[in-house]
């Protein structure tokens, strides 16, 4: 892991994925570096809650630890079987849950 983040360009595509989890409308909102890896994860939901208002510091979190070298693998690993939560899902649904490196 690197000690320096990755500063991603102010202009870049952004891949939107709806997705429902525990009844609750989300859009994963996904940032790729130029050379496709993911580095930034937004989550949202329609309605302010307190679950979204932690779905949003959990995303902005793995946001950061993605930017500084961490392998989304890892970050999907960390959290397997905890699938109460919003960011699980959505780290299982960025490129269909592959194990690629690249990720």
């Amino acid at each position: 892991m690197s000690s320096e983040r990755e500063r991603l360009p102010d202009r870049r595509k952004a891949e939107l994925v709806d997705f429902e989890h525990a009844g609750r409308r989300w859009t994963l909102t996904i940032g790729r570096n130029s050379a496709g890896a993911v580095r930034e994860i937004f989550l949202d939901a329609p309605k302010a809650s307190p679950i979204a208002e932690m779905a949003k510091e959990g995303a902005l979190t793995a946001s950061l630890a993605l930017q500084h070298g961490a392998p989304l693998a890892s970050l999907r690993r960390a959290l397997a079987g905890r699938e109460a939560g919003p960011l699980a899902v959505a780290l299982g649904l960025i490129d269909g849950g592959a194990n690629d490196e690249r990720l």
